[in-house]
């Protein structure tokens, strides 16, 4: 039974070991995290809108109660 020649393995785990983590590192560097609330601007200007943004609840005729 001939034997498994292991003398390249080393050489070939060596390199492609820094092979993947530049891969990896590549990508991480591509993805965009979303910003803490600390770190964002809060300086911003509210528009002047002479009305109040709010809540409000919609009454649409087919959500009100089935009258009999």
């Amino acid at each position: 039974m001939p034997q498994l020649d292991t003398s390249t393995w080393f050489i070939t785990i060596m390199t492609t070991l820094p092979a993947l983590y530049l891969i990896t590192q590549l990508k991480l560097l591509n993805m965009s995290y979303h910003q803490s609330p600390l770190q964002k601007n809060s300086n911003k200007q509210t528009p002047n809108n002479y009305w109040q943004p709010k809540w409000t609840k919609i009454c649409l005729p087919y959500s009100q109660p089935q009258q009999f």
